[in-house]
């Protein structure tokens, strides 16, 4: 209950602009307690307010090297590129974040924002290197008249306008998320079982189906391939391994989960078939919990 008053007294001190004495009360509470995620999201988010972008940047910066799972300083620190034109930096971040989370939606809208400002630019330097080709005018005019729209509209629930690049003549909104809400205690254990079930059932289930994006969003940011392979290589693999196939199947039994916090494990026998292979195995996948997700941080076999 303490802990909850003392982000709702944070959340109060931003409301009311009083920045200065709200990132005093976060330096305080962060004294004992260093390594809390959601106070120093809020210690980002009180510097971006008050045009401390680059302490932003740097404090959103270590909470992805420390906490890969969470999406949400993916985005704000998106965002914050995004306010520097650095349209690259904004688009990896948010991938990350969509990766973590394939169901964030102000992610997606963001990505989308920011792949409209790189098609700005785009555009924009192909009319210097060729002003006689009248395909891209239009192009660049419809872009345009898009940010233009967007700016006249009014922000939208938990959005702020970002700095316009060089090539363009009306600035694009780029969203970013409001506070989350302080995070909740912890679920009873028999529901937090329950729920790495369920994430077992659905990875398995997408894995079955040949969803890929269903499939990979299971894997937390942080997820460790076997063997020590890139993350990216590891992505590619899984794709030429499971698109090919023209049935799949992965049935789960005897599966048995742990809890501890915000970790979890989960062993089962996997019995996996294919139009090429069958494969009877022991499997164990680590879990790590996500908002309110649990997502795959380690996978092993023969466990």
């Amino acid at each position: 209950m303490a802990q909850t008053d003392d982000y709702a007294e944070v959340n109060r001190l931003m409301r009311a602009g009083q920045l200065s004495e709200a990132l005093s009360k976060v330096d305080q509470y962060l004294t004992s307690k260093p390594r809390d995620p959601q106070m120093r999201f809020l210690k980002g988010v009180i510097q971006t307010e008050g045009g401390k972008h680059s302490d932003a940047i740097a404090t959103f910066s270590k909470l992805t090297e420390e906490f890969p799972e969470l999406p949400e300083p993916y985005n704000n620190l998106a965002v914050l590129y995004a306010g520097q034109s650095q349209f690259d930096k904004a688009r990896a971040a948010l991938e990350m974040a969509i990766r973590t989370n394939p169901s964030y939606a102000t992610a997606h809208e963001n990505l989308g924002d920011v792949y409209a400002k790189l098609a700005s630019q785009s555009y924009s330097k192909a009319l210097q290197l060729d002003a006689g080709n009248t395909a891209v005018a239009p192009k660049l005019s419809l872009i345009r008249t898009l940010f233009s729209a967007d700016a006249k509209g009014g922000a939208r629930p938990g959005t702020a306008p970002a700095a316009a690049a060089p090539v363009a003549t009306a600035p694009v909104a780029v969203a970013k998320p409001a506070v989350p809400a302080p995070t909740p205690a912890p679920a009873a254990s028999s529901n937090a079982e329950a729920a790495v079930e369920a994430a077992v059932s659905s990875w398995a289930k997408a894995w079955s189906s040949k969803n890929m994006q269903g499939y990979l969003g299971a894997y937390a940011g942080n997820f460790t391939p076997p063997g020590g392979q890139a993350r990216g290589a590891w992505e590619a693999d899984r794709k030429a391994r499971i698109l090919p196939r023209s049935r799949i199947g992965v049935d789960i039994s005897d599966l048995s989960v742990t809890v501890d916090g915000d970790r979890a494990s989960a062993s089962f026998k996997q019995d996996y078939s294919s139009d090429t292979l069958n494969v009877t195995s022991r499997k164990k996948l680590d879990f790590v919990k996500s908002g309110s997700r649990w997502l795959i941080v380690r996978e092993s076999t023969g466990s």
